[in-house]
């Protein structure tokens, strides 16, 4: 028998103890190497605190709610030994072998003299073979350097069955929201991870179950609900269920706020509803709740400073509606969401979404991480104009694609890179990556209107496709983006980026660099303007179709007459397009 010590780890230089808040196995349990094995809380930081090696747990040296000193130990693993329950002895090595047959002999006995089937022996009877799987789902890799995910929904409760390759839940990255399909055909046994928990790629955050493991899985929740039924009046279990609910501090409040469980803790103890747990304001992240915050509630309520919220009588259990999803007082607001009504009062504070929080996030860094220049140009993309409106119907009916202004830039911005590669970099501390492949970012809006903000796909190795194949790619990453259907591939190493402010009618703008690129250009409105034309009789005043490019970038690398010598190529290609081309 190989013994491992579990104990209370180092969270910080300055902490010197921890407490325990719950342990996530039972004594005689078996636990896997970096699987939770319980949670403890600090005055720094709440965490899990995963086991060191795989096997059983003999012995918990700690009980919940109890503070230990770091290097204690807390817990003692078994790592060659097997799963016990709570009121049996682990069998010592020697005699397992020895007692082998007589513990099968005494099961048999069992079996015989109960004429009633119980779970023990149900239990053995499926994994005689007729039990089916338990399937875990694991969080998915979304990509090559995204290490986790957040969930933000599940599709499906505990209980329902559900298909393969059905939608199970949703997750978000710092890369793509999407969908996660069920690997298997069966029934939600089990959630693992909650929503709005992060959890780290190959984790699990559901047990399916199938076959018979399947179809005894709802008979269960049927079984409780026949009990509850037979112990009271509907309603009167409703209302107490609802109380319960009410008043027991829960890990995601309906106001969509997650609570530590040190606060859910400190709020049991001091008899803090959940409904005055969702009163206090938090001055964590997301207005997350503290330590400090609920102390500091406590004394007030103690003291008489404070009220707790009436609670409000219910005719039966209802889940609560998250103010973010009323009419009337919206909390939170879409990243790309334009329709914000005018505040009732002088003041109303909402809610960033995850989307826009990651967004103001990028747009801080880039401008505390790039030197940013912007220059600007005034092109007269008149040939542009003529050759689109002339060839569009024939470019869509020979490749079944719309014909936009993008891949027309696209193709002279690629062009002009080839002449001033410093353009298609990017710098990591004193040094300058110049990268060969030119994949070239699109800015796009997420979701239909745009709601779900913007996003950068990436059209890869853009320097190798001809118009047809440019006009593609931008159709195929904007129809995606719009679906958000987009890949976390398609959202990474992107060299330069172009973004269209002319789409909504702004005539130019000073767009922030897409990091860790280093230039960014930007397109504005195409309108008809009298300018002056230089001829061979004299000076005339033509109408010609005009439109501002801008670019920005940075400066740390790229001077002055650099940009302004691309800039100036690239106004000449657009300028001296040919309106004689072929598709």
């Amino acid at each position: 028998m190989a013994k491992v010590e579990v104990v209370m780890p180092q969270m910080g230089e300055s902490v010197m103890e921890g407490t325990i808040i719950e342990w996530a196995k039972k004594v005689g349990e078996r636990v896997e190497a970096d699987e939770t094995l319980l949670e403890i809380a600090t005055d720094k930081v709440d965490t899990e605190v995963p086991s060191p090696e795989a096997g059983v747990l003999i012995e918990i040296l700690a009980k919940e709610d109890e503070t230990v000193e770091v290097g204690q130990p807390i817990a003692i693993i078994d790592t060659e030994g097997e799963e016990f329950t709570e009121d049996e002895e682990p069998a010592p090595e020697k005699e397992k072998s020895a007692d082998k047959s007589s513990v099968n002999a005494e099961k048999s006995k069992v079996k015989e003299e109960e004429p009633e089937p119980d779970i023990s022996a149900e239990e053995e009877t499926l994994e005689d073979g007729d039990k089916g799987e338990r399937i875990e789902v694991v969080m998915p890799q979304m990509g090559e350097s995204v290490m986790e995910g957040t969930i933000i929904e599940w599709a499906k409760k505990v209980g329902d069955s559900v298909e393969a390759d059905e939608t199970l839940l949703e997750i978000a990255t710092d890369k793509v929201d999407t969908e996660v399909p069920s690997p298997e055909s069966g029934i939600l046994a089990e959630i693992l991870a909650e929503e709005g928990e992060t959890v780290e790629v190959g984790q699990p955050i559901a047990i399916i179950a199938t076959g018979k493991a399947a179809s005894s899985a709802p008979l269960k929740e049927e079984k409780k609900d026949s009990a509850a039924s037979s112990n009271g009046s509907p309603e009167t279990d409703q209302t107490d269920a609802g109380s319960v609910a009410n008043s027991t501090p829960q890990r995601i409040g309906s106001d969509g706020r997650f609570y530590s469980p040190l606060v859910r803790s400190i709020a049991k103890e001091e008899g803090i509803t959940m409904q005055e747990l969702e009163s206090i304001e938090g001055s964590g992240k997301d207005g997350r709740v503290s330590k400090s915050d609920i102390l500091s509630y406590v004394e007030e309520r103690k003291a008489g400073k404070t009220e707790a919220p009436s609670e409000e009588k219910s005719s039966g259990l209802q889940k609560p509606v998250p103010e973010s999803k009323t009419a009337a007082g919206k909390k939170t607001i879409s990243a790309g969401e334009l329709n914000v009504s005018r505040p009732h009062q002088n003041m109303e504070i909402v809610k960033m979404d995850r989307m826009r929080k990651m967004i103001a996030e990028h747009m801080v860094r880039s401008k505390q991480t790039s030197a940013h220049v912007t220059t600007f140009s005034d092109v007269d993309v008149t040939n542009i104009v003529k050759w689109r409106e002339s060839n569009k119907n024939k470019f869509y009916e020979q490749t079944g694609i719309k014909l936009t202004y993008t891949p027309i830039f696209i193709e002279a911005f690629i062009q002009a890179i080839g002449e001033f590669p410093l353009i298609n970099s990017s710098v990591d501390g004193d040094e300058i990556h110049l990268k060969k492949d030119i994949n070239f970012g699109i800015a796009v809006a997420l979701g239909e209107g745009g709601k779900g903000g913007l996003i950068v796909p990436v059209i890869k190795q853009a320097q190798d496709k001809n118009l047809i194949g440019l006009a593609n790619s931008v159709s195929e990453l904007a129809l995606k983006a719009r679906n958000k259907d987009l890949s976390p591939d398609e959202l990474i190493g992107g060299t330069i980026t172009l973004t269209n402010y002319g789409s909504v009618g702004n005539l130019m703008g000073t767009p922030i660099i897409h990091q860790p690129q280093v230039a960014i250009l930007g397109t504005g409105v195409i309108e008809k303007r009298p300018v002056v034309l230089e001829t061979e009789h004299g000076d005339l005043i033509g109408i010609r179709h005009k439109m501002y490019l801008s670019m920005s970038y940075d400066h740390r690398i790229i001077d002055g007459a650099h940009g302004g010598a691309f800039m100036g190529r690239v106004k000449q290609l657009l300028e001296s397009f040919d309106p004689k081309r072929a598709i």
